[in-house]
């Protein structure tokens, strides 16, 4: 029997894509992981409107750190034109206020259905998950921590364990959509982990870790590809530069 062949979707930062085989697995969610500085934000909206203008692929971007005016201020530094994509329906921005309180699946639930996006971006995951944590105390959705005990007993509820329930249902809730996801997460400086949680990395489909080193005027920065479910992919450090255009790599250092 043939081998099923994987749909792809690409990134189009051809380094990156070659790296992968032709893109991301379709559907799968994928951690990018760094410290202040590695470009983070910048790889995902970079993803985001190569999809909208390369591929034709609506794209949404959930971020909980920036609202759309600094998202657009970001994005012009990259001459992206962030507001003209959202005006012609190909890039939707939802600012997802964590001291709003408001629900975040059912939200999302119909911000995807209504939007129907190909690529999501959550930006950041750390400070998602933990307002997610903290609003289930109260606001009785899905990820209430009430609920979330009740399903782990007689374990000790301790937070760890609500921490790492909470991401294991963000995660199923995410990939029920069918949507090629990238989610954000600190790098800690002792890198013992992959994310700031030191769970998603297990969960996640794939994770990508970006690095930056500055040497005096020089800025050195590398990705590698630690994991990536469904497809081979270079195993390689990856030099990449953040350039006019956003997020460079040269092919011939694949």
């Amino acid at each position: 029997m043939p081998l099923q062949e994987i749909i792809r979707t690409k990134t189009g930062i051809q380094g990156l894509d070659k790296a992968m085989n032709g893109g991301f697995p379709a559907s799968n969610t994928v951690l990018i992981s760094g410290g202040a500085g590695t470009g983070k934000s910048t790889f995902c909206m970079q993803y985001l409107v190569n999809g909208a203008t390369l591929f034709g692929e609506k794209g949404l971007y959930i971020s909980t750190e920036q609202n759309r005016d600094e998202l657009a201020k970001q994005a012009g530094a990259y001459n992206w034109k962030l507001i003209e994509l959202e005006q012609k329906n190909l890039i939707k921005i939802w600012y997802y206020d964590i001291t709003g309180g408001s629900k975040f699946p059912e939200t999302l639930n119909n911000v995807i259905n209504e939007f129907k996006p190909k690529r999501i971006v959550i930006d950041s995951l750390t400070t998602l998950v933990d307002n997610l944590l903290l609003s289930g105390i109260s606001d009785g959705n899905t990820f209430s921590m009430v609920q979330i005990a009740e399903t782990i007993n007689p374990i000790p509820r301790s937070e760890e364990i609500w921490n790492k329930n909470v991401l294991y249902k963000l995660f199923k809730e995410v990939k029920r959509y069918g949507v090629t996801t990238l989610l954000t997460t600190e790098l800690p400086e002792d890198e013992k982990t992959l994310s700031a949680d030191g769970v998603s990395e297990f969960i996640a489909d794939g994770v990508i870790v970006l690095h930056y080193v500055g040497v005096g005027s020089v800025d050195l920065r590398s990705l590698l590809i630690r994991k990536m479910r469904y497809t081979d992919h270079s195993k390689q450090t990856i030099p990449y530069a953040l350039e006019s255009g956003g997020v460079t790599i040269k092919e011939s250092e694949i």
